[in-house]
């Protein structure tokens, strides 16, 4: 693909409703670009890609990077291949905050999809693991009562993601989804929280095209309601 198109594979509804047996196996997914997140088979981790590097972050705290050619699937995932517009230095007190600048580096970006990447020295930053599901089809939401979350302290790291507009709620995630790893790659998850003392050099690029790609011969996904509660969605990705 080229530089600074969205792919994603299958619904965040799909998630929502447990559809995680099946997926898109590592090696096609990595074809369409270098900057990443997404989850595994069975909601079993989180997955972030940096600099087209893909890791594992699992919930009892362990890393494990990616083979190219490996046997990792993945029933939802996005990628890009990130090519930074802006690049600028700032203080981020809050994820909150992060919206509020990236939308001031970013103006005119409201309706549109964003690629975003924060590195630097993070005061502390507050992260989620997913278990797994326990269970066939269990939902998203059941799966996220056992996620575990941890707390990291003046810690260097990377922070990678996409931002979505309100519109794509379900479809994907709306709001800024955001991935977190540690600069020497042991520790990181789904970001929660953050704040920074000092400035993170704060990379974005705005999305104009966007392919989306649905399973083909998945009987989880075809036998799905899809049609999900925005509300439980939004509790889950925090």
């Amino acid at each position: 693909m080229a530089c600074n198109e969205l792919y994603q594979y299958s619904l965040a509804l799909g998630l929502m409703d447990g559809v995680a047996d099946k997926g898109l196996p590592i090696s096609e997914y990595l074809k369409h670009g270098d900057h990443g997140l997404g989850t595994f088979r069975f909601m079993n981790g989180e997955m972030i890609v940096v600099d087209g590097e893909a890791y594992q972050m699992l919930a009892d705290g362990s890393i494990k990077m990616l083979e190219p050619d490996g046997g990792a699937i993945h029933p939802f995932a996005q990628i890009t291949r990130f090519k930074p517009e802006i690049s600028a230095r700032a203080a981020v007190p809050s994820k909150e905050e992060l919206n509020h600048i990236v939308r001031g580096l970013v103006p005119g970006s409201k309706n549109h999809h964003l690629a975003l990447r924060l590195d630097g020295m993070f005061k502390s930053i507050t992260v989620r693991t997913a278990a797994g599901q326990t269970e066939p089809r269990q939902p998203m939401i059941e799966v996220g009562k056992n996620q575990v979350a941890f707390s990291f302290e003046n810690v260097r790291g990377t922070l990678v993601g996409f931002r979505q507009p309100h519109y794509m709620q379900g479809i994907g995630i709306a709001g800024d989804h955001l991935h977190f790893i540690t600069e020497d790659r042991q520790r990181g998850g789904h970001v929660l929280a953050l704040e920074s003392d000092g400035e993170l050099e704060v990379k974005a690029a705005q999305m104009f095209k966007m392919t989306l790609e649905l399973p083909d011969g998945d009987e989880e996904f075809n036998e799905a309601p899809l049609l999900g509660n925005h509300k439980d969605l939004e509790l889950v990705e925090g």
